[in-house]
């Protein structure tokens, strides 16, 4: 359905056809015509169990008609008291502490002011500054997206935004430092420590970053060493380290939190997508314990700072629950072995001529679009939106991203399906995304690929 035929609703894409969604089942969405979806991207790396869990829309229903709504100040609830205990459980920080938001934004826009309030009770009133990566997405939030480090996303809000430093991303394929690992003895990593001597230590607060970059670069994890030694000069120098797991958390990367591939605790982890598998706004923030109650002791023994569906008993009762499944299921050991099978089957399309790099962790994988393959040279014109539209018309669900050469150039096609996909399923995913991007780059005889016809309803 177009945009015109809604009215009355103002959509973020404003010229796009959209398809009215009806229901939802497992891996697949419907939409009113009764056409099929294979979700592969679980919308955006957003759904891990899969539409339509009876068993989570009974506990929103059950939490609903006990009591929806307690503001966080007021009361405290069972639900969110369980939630926080069994996040503790699994959770890579050292006595964690939760507080409970509405999405990621949110969650990024808490660490940052929970970081500062630390530094702040600790008698360091000097230290404010959030040191993040370029090639990065915190979120939409202007706190948040002044530590994005997506250059088409922050310009027209550039007079708004803090001035936060940013460092070159852990991007191997297309190396910030021109060089090559293991030879490079991860310079990206020794770029934090240059930063926070350029900025002066006593003045940076945090370090903010993704642990598998998502959203921005197309499911790039950095070299193996690279976490111990960001955790090593954070300690040294006395700076926070926040982990933004919102894309990679809860078991995307077939770990419950990415971090753990390389043993590391962050002292603030935020995350949110996957913790309600969509189906409820849902945004966490974990702190280490000691983090917290330097607040508690600190000027005005508080937490200056809230929402008003911060801790909300609708969100901790639908976040159990999902964790809850998840657990029953093993869908975390499910996500590294599904993710295993898909990176290998995804392997094969680096065959195509168009294709320069395939990676990914867990059942989050990107796969880079480039013009030519020797050089990594980008296309001059966005390509991702084509193989996007072409999947879609083929009854495929994916996902993309854009400016992972120099901020605007460069493509890629992000693929998280949710944990219950089978086999049979991504060879599925894996032929229909062949299929699209076979489909765009055909009969173009300079390596460009061409704008497909807008069709509309």
């Amino acid at each position: 359905m177009s945009q015109d035929s809604h009215g009355h609703i103002f959509y973020r894409r404003l010229t796009h056809d959209y398809p009215t969604v009806d229901y939802g089942q497992g891996v697949y969405l419907y939409d009113t015509a009764g056409r099929r979806y294979l979700d592969a991207a679980g919308g955006a790396l957003v759904v891990t169990i899969g539409h339509g869990v009876a068993q989570v829309a009974d506990a929103m229903a059950a939490q609903a008609r006990r009591v929806a709504f307690a503001h966080g100040t007021q009361f405290t609830s069972e639900a969110l008291e369980a939630y926080a205990a069994a996040l503790a459980e699994i959770a890579p920080l050292f006595e964690p502490r939760l507080y409970l938001v509405s999405g990621g934004s949110e969650a990024v826009e808490t660490a940052l002011k929970l970081a500062r309030q630390v530094c702040v009770a600790r008698g360091q009133a000097g230290r404010y500054k959030i040191i993040a990566r370029w090639g990065s997405y915190h979120g939409a939030t202007l706190g948040a997206l002044s530590a994005s480090g997506r250059p088409p996303l922050r310009q027209a809000f550039a007079p708004l935004l803090l001035d936060m430093p940013h460092i070159p991303p852990a991007y191997c394929y297309r190396c910030p430092f021109k060089q090559t690992y293991p030879a490079c003895e991860v310079a990206c990593a020794d770029a934090l420590e240059l930063e926070i001597l350029r900025q002066g230590p006593e003045s940076v607060a945090a370090f903010i970053a993704e642990p598998v970059v998502g959203a921005t670069l197309g499911a790039v994890a950095p070299p193996p060493e690279y976490w111990p030694r960001v955790r090593e000069i954070c300690d040294r120098y006395g700076v926070l380290l926040i982990a933004d797991e919102v894309m990679s958390g809860m078991g995307r990367s077939g770990r419950w939190f990415a971090m753990e591939h390389w043993g590391v605790r962050p002292d603030i982890l935020v995350t949110a997508k996957g913790a309600s598998s969509g189906y409820i706004p849902l945004g966490l923030v974990l702190a280490r314990g000691e983090l917290v109650e330097t607040v508690r002791k600190g000027p005005g023994h508080a937490f200056t700072h809230g929402f008003t569906y911060a801790n909300g008993v609708m969100g901790a009762a639908v976040g159990l629950a999902v964790l809850r499944y998840v657990q029953a299921h093993d869908l975390v050991g499910a996500s590294a072995r599904m993710g295993a099978y898909l990176l290998e089957k995804l392997a094969a399309l680096r065959e195509l001529s168009c294709v320069g790099d395939v990676r990914g962790l867990g059942l989050m994988a990107g796969v880079e679009l480039v013009a030519d393959k020797e050089s990594k040279r980008p296309f001059s014109n966005p390509v991702a939106g084509q193989v996007q539209a072409a999947a879609m018309a083929r009854g495929l669900i994916v996902y993309t991203c854009s400016g992972l050469a120099d901020g605007v150039k460069g493509d890629a096609i992000l693929l998280g399906p949710p944990f219950i996909v089978t086999e049979a399923q991504i060879d599925e995913i894996v032929a229909l995304l062949r299929e699209s991007i076979a489909a765009v780059a055909e009969g173009n005889s300079i390596g460009e690929f061409k704008d497909p016809p807008v069709k509309r309803r």
